[in-house]
Parts: structure tokens; sequence; C-alpha cells
């Protein structure tokens, strides 16, 4: 039986580079559970959060916060510590899935294809030469290649690699967001994202949502920005193609734990096999994210899957404190 719930703390905005699709993420996720007749209060996190919650407990907090202010398991941390139900993936899970080479380490050991690939921080870059470890790259990884931070999200600091004379100019893209990037063969073929939901009876995998930016390129302004991509919900895969991604996106959900919600991202190759990408704790909730186009196509009403997220939060909290 799940405890009631009155009052619902949505947590959006933040420090991050992130902060304004947080805020619209936040927005709609407090409008959906308000319109469903919870008491709902949008907060942005600053050093009153903690006193706050001590004296003003919500039932459940919804962390809607993007980038390393709510996904590298910090804040999820102090809500466990504090015993307050959130909804969303542990700090020890997001910590794994918020670090991408840890994630592709996880989902290949979990048998899910990955791209070649090396991690590089900032400081062995400057030690060892950046002419020399770039040339031993170029050696062992073939272009085109991508480029990108080892953490963080919408694609902020990605760059598409189509020769080896632009991998300095990425280096330091990359490091302009991080002190570790990470440099991956770049798989060409059919981009699309599978969102997770999971409200009490295991994980589901929604339907596959194909990623076609006009750009050619899925940056930070086509992700966020109306009439810059456009998505096919189903993705244009076969029903084959459909579910083996589907079953990888749930290998990887389960092998790093995470709980209520995620994104899996991947790469279908002209084969047909699905190269993982990364993994998001906290997909994006605004009017262009690709949860909520993988729940409408699902007939899913996004109002009450958020309750019922809500309601497994609490639930959850309640069985873990027993």
């Amino acid at each position: 039986m799940t405890p009631s719930i009155n009052r619902v703390l949505v947590l959006a905005g933040g420090i991050s580079h992130e902060r304004d699709v947080s805020l619209r993420s936040g927005r709609r996720v407090a409008d959906s559970l308000a319109a469903h007749g919870f008491e709902v209060e949008l907060r942005d996190p600053d050093a009153s959060l903690l006193p706050y919650l001590t004296e003003n407990r919500p039932d459940v907090v919804w962390p809607a916060l993007h980038g390393a202010s709510g996904e590298d398991g910090a804040l999820r941390g102090l809500l466990e510590f504090a015993g307050i139900p959130f909804v969303g993936s542990g700090s020890d899970a997001s910590r794994l899935a918020w670090d991408k080479p840890t994630a592709k380490t996880i989902a290949s050991r979990s048998g899910v294809a990955t791209p070649l690939s090396i991690t590089l921080s900032r400081d062995a870059f400057r030690e060892l030469g950046a002419t020399s470890v770039l040339h031993s790259v170029a050696e062992r990884l073939s272009v085109p290649l991508v480029v990108k931070p080892s953490r963080g999200g919408s694609a902020q600091g990605v760059t598409l690699v189509d020769s080896v004379a632009d991998l300095p100019r990425a280096m330091v893209e990359a490091y302009t967001y991080g002190d570790v990037a990470l440099v991956e063969e770049r798989i060409i073929g059919t981009e699309i994202a599978i969102s997770i939901i999971d409200t009490g009876d295991g994980p589901v995998a929604l339907p596959a949502v194909e990623i076609v930016p006009l750009s050619g390129v899925y940056s930070f302004e086509a992700r966020y920005n109306a009439g810059e991509t456009r998505f096919f919900t189903p993705a244009r895969i076969s029903d084959e193609v459909a579910e083996r991604a589907a079953e990888a996106a749930l290998t990887v959900h389960r092998a790093l734990g995470l709980r209520h919600l995620s994104r899996i991202d991947f790469i279908i190759s002209a084969d047909g096999t699905p190269w993982f990408l990364e993994a998001n704790v906290l997909p994006g909730l605004t009017e262009t994210s690709l949860l909520p186009q993988a729940l409408e196509a699902a007939n899913h009403d996004l109002g009450w899957v958020y309750t019922a997220l809500a309601e497994a939060a609490v639930r959850d909290a309640a069985v873990l404190s027993e």
C-alpha cells in the first residue's frame, strides 16, 4: 500500500550549464502534478534547501535538475541521508551513469555493444604531450570520431570529428566542460533514444524515438529549440531491431541499478546492432524532450505517469525504512 502523498517538492534550476533546461523540465513536472491535485512547490536549490527540508518536510521530492547538480548523485545522497523519498535513481547508480566511461564499461560487460574509445584526463593530455597523445589516438581509433566531456549532458562540449586535424580543437572544447574527455569512434546509423519507466511492476521500455536533427548534429540548440529536429516515434526501424534495442536498454538500466525512469541512447548501425552511447538518470522533460514523446506514443498520460512515479518513490522509501 502506498503512503498518501500531498506535498511534492520539485527541484529545478541549479548552477549547471543546463540550468535553463532544468527550469523548463521542472515547470512541466510541477504543472502536471498540480493538475492531478497535489500541493506542488517548485524550488531552486540553494544554501537554504537543507534547512528548509528539515522544517518543511515534503512527502516526496522530484529532482528535475539536469547536469552535475542533479545527476552526479550528490544531492540524491543527501536526500537519502535525510530519509526523504525522491523520484529517480539512487546516489550510487547516479554516479555510475553520470560518468560516461564508467557507464560504457558496465554496459559492455553486460553484453551491450559500445563504440571503441579512450578516456583522457586533461592532466595526462598535458603531461604526455598533446601531439604524442593525439598521434597515439589516431593510430588506434579511426575517423569519424566523437569527442565529449566524460560527464555532462545536452551535447554540451561534444564535437564530431571527421579529420584527425580537428582533434586538438575538439579536445579543447571538451575540456571546457570538464577535466576528462572521452574520444570514441563514431558509429554511422540511426540515432534513437529509449526511455524506461518503472512505476512498481518492473522497468518497461517505451517506444524508441528516432532523432533526425535538421543540421545533421543533435546539438544543444537542436535539442531544445522547436523545429530544429525531426522526431519519429516509434523509430523507423524494424520490429526485430526495435526489440533488440529495447532489451539492450533494459539491460543497461538494470546493470547500472537505475530506478523509476531513465533514458538510454543508442546508434543503430547498418547491420541492426544497437550501440550504447550513454545513460541518463534524469531524461529531459521539456516540450521537445524525448521521454514525453515516448509516453505519448505509448498512449500514457503524462500526469498519470508522473503521479505513479511519485507514488513509487514513496513506496520504495517505505520499504527501505522497514
